[in-house]
This record gives C-alpha cells, structure tokens and sequence, in this order.
C-alpha cells in the first residue's frame, strides 16, 4: 500500500492546481496525483481550439457568477478568494502571459494550450508532486481517518482526499458510496440541429440575433442574445450556446425537439420594423428588394428571408403591398424555426450534473457527508457557458481546497 498526506484523484485542471498550491503552502506534504488515462490535463490541451481559454476577463465577482447556470449562487463567495484577477497574477509569476481578446475570453500570448501543460508540469515536478497514470480508481472506502483507494494495479492511502475527475459517472457512483447525492447529468453547451431553406446555404455566417425557445404554445421559456453561427446542422454560436447551457434541464424532457423564434435584428420590434420598411417604400421605390439588404443584415441572409417572405426578386419597394410589408417584418423579427436535435460543441465537453451543491462547504470546498473529502472542479453539479468560466471555477476551487488543506 502507497500512504500519502495528499491523494488527488484527476489528472485535469483542478486537480493540478490544487496539488501545486498545496505542495507550494507545505513543501512537507507528500502529495500524489492519480489520472486514469495514459496522459494527463487532455481537456486542457483541446480546450478553446488548443489554445487554452485559461479564463474570462471579467473582474468583479458577482458579474463573474451570473455566467454559471449551476453554480451562481455557490462560487460568488469562493470568487471574492480567488478570481480573474489572481489567476492572471498566478500565471505571470510563473512566466506565462495571458491577453484579452476582444470577446474577454483569456489565453496564453503563445496562444497554445501546450504553455500551460507545460508550466503545470514543470511546478508538479519542481515541488515533487508524484503523478501516476493509468491509474483508474476502482474502489474509495473510509477506514477510521484514511481514506483507502484501488486501482487495478495498485492499493492507496491518505488522509485527505480530493476528487477532481470532471463529470465522470463511476467516480460519482463511488461518490454515492460515500453519502453524497448526484444530481444526474445532462448534456450542457451544444448547438441546435435544424434543417430549414432560410439557412441551408449560409454555413459560416455569423449575426447578432435576440433567440427564444418556445413552448408548444408558442410561450417563452429561454431567451438569449449575441453572436448567432449558421452552420451545416443548423445553429451555433454565443447566443445558441447559452441557450444550450441555461437550457440544459429544461430541453432534455423534450429529447432535443422544440421551437425557436429568431430575431436577426435583436431588439428591434416587429412594429418598428414595419415603419422602416414604410419608409423605404416611400424613398427608394425604385430599388429592388431581394438586391439590397437592409438593417445591416449579411446579404445572402436577407435574401432567403425576402424569399422566404413571398417577396419576388423582382419586386421594387414600390411595388410592395402592405401584406409583403407585414410578411418581411414578421420573418425579419420573429422568425420560427424547429430543431431536431443537437450536436456537441467541438470545444467543450460540458455536463449539468454532479455532487449536489448543498452537500459541500464551499468556504473549503470539503464534503460535508464525508470528512477530510474535498471536491473541486466540474465533479459538483457547477457548469458554466463558453468563455473560460469553467477554468476559473476549476482554479477557484483548487486553489481554496489547497489553502484549507
């Protein structure tokens, strides 16, 4: 049997961060990190393209919490000890710069993901952290003040135990074992499978767009605003991405088949519309509709919307009846398109679900069923939108675990 002070079981984020802060409080600790797979912080590595969206560039911590569906309410405390701020100061003392990019999403000014392996592996190894890989673990009981673990090849043991496996189902099974509750797990950040004339030959164009999914009454259950992709299975992009991630519990039930309503032009009412559609009628008659777009709006879009109004390609402002008017005005804001499913967000691997909240202290991030058992990352029922806000909640909570420890 291995005896250690420390057992960290995930190779991820937040278990290597929580192992370096520890090991740098009290170089005495012995502290071993246990990754099933043959290689360690693979998320890491995928993660914003393989360049790494270490965090978000928002500084203030309530601001920072509204951007966690689950999770809102429990990390806004954790954020006043450990947020943006100190992530990037955490990174530069350790020689890696972060930059801002336009969206606030932050990444190494090497702009590869590898610069982060890199410097975690290179502090696990300079403060002696043990890494072993390949080591999946089986079995996690309690015996008086120990914690004992087994993998297949090998028998554990510590004190403090800390799991940070990400959304794994047999680590939250083992979990169960030790007394917690797990909310289950359903998918999280994905975009939306549609099949529709208006977007089939768009893929790549991107526009700001108000989206809301509907009930079989056509009544609002979400809502979202921001940059919306076509793509060849139907829609991506912030505004679909966040719906995705708000949304996660409410469109499972409905197995990934609902109605949403677009706005290609956000918060512009449809009476509104209507009069400038007037307007242009009155000044410049002479011009065809489908030819030129209107409202700032990507030509080829505004071309399928006109046709898709009925709207002849040779038809001028003119010559347009009230009844063409309303039609454009309608599909221009209120468009409604059926999903059929969803596919994963390339970049993310996300899940709503995990330990239940209400069982972890979160001024220490330790069970509150189970001793000297910490929990950091997404193994707690914490899920964010796309951004860098899942890192920051994996470096928030290791650094609080390795502190408290």
């Amino acid at each position: 049997m291995i005896h250690a002070d420390i057992i960290i079981v995930g190779g991820g984020a937040a278990g290597f961060f929580t192992a370096i802060n520890a090991a740098e409080r009290n170089p005495n600790l012995k502290i071993i990190i246990l990754e099933r797979g043959k290689e360690v912080l693979t998320k890491v590595k995928i993660s914003g393209g393989g360049r790494c969206n270490v965090t978000h560039a928002e500084f203030i911590p309530k601001p920072l919490s509204q951007n966690y569906p689950r999770g809102e309410k429990e990390l806004l405390g954790p954020f006043h000890t450990f947020m943006t701020g100190d992530t990037i100061a955490w990174f530069e003392e350790r020689g890696v710069q972060l930059k801002i990019e336009e969206d606030g999403r932050m990444f190494p000014v090497s702009n590869s993901s590898q610069t982060i392996i890199d410097c975690f592996l290179f502090e696990a190894k300079r403060l002696g952290v043990e890494i072993l890989k390949n080591q999946a673990v089986k079995i996690i009981e309690k015996e008086d003040e120990y914690f004992v673990l087994q993998t297949p090849s090998e028998t554990f043991s510590a004190q403090k135990l800390v799991v940070a496996t990400g959304s794994n189902p047999k680590i939250w099974r083992i979990l169960e074992g030790l007394g917690h509750t797990i909310v289950p797990a359903v998918p999280s950040l994905f975009t939306f499978n549609i099949k529709d004339s208006r977007i089939t030959n768009l893929p790549g164009l991107s526009t700001d767009a108000l989206v809301k999914v509907l009930d079989k009454n056509g009544k609002t259950l979400l809502e979202s605003s921001g940059a919306l992709l076509i793509t060849h299975w139907g829609m991506s992009g912030p505004a679909i991405l966040k719906l995705s991630a708000w949304g996660a519990r409410t469109l499972s039930p409905l197995n990934y088949h609902f109605n949403i309503e677009v706005n290609w032009l956000n918060s512009l009412a449809e009476e509104d519309v209507l009069d400038s559609l007037k307007e242009f009628k009155s000044f410049q008659g002479k011009q065809t509709i489908f030819k030129y777009a209107q409202f700032e709006l990507p030509k080829r879009l505004w071309q399928n919307i006109v046709k898709f109004s009925g709207i002849n390609e040779r038809l001028t402002w003119a010559e347009a009846t009230r009844e063409n008017l309303l039609n454009l005005a309608n599909q221009l804001t209120s468009a409604n398109f059926e999903v059929t499913g969803k596919s994963t967000f390339k970049e993310e691997f996300v899940t709503a679900g995990g330990v239940n909240l209400k069982e972890v202290n979160f001024k220490t991030f330790e069970s509150k069923v189970c001793k000297n058992l910490f929990l950091a990352g997404e193994v707690l029922n914490i899920d964010a939108i796309t951004g860098g806000f899942n890192f920051q909640n994996a470096w928030t909570g290791g650094y609080i675990v390795a502190q408290h420890i």
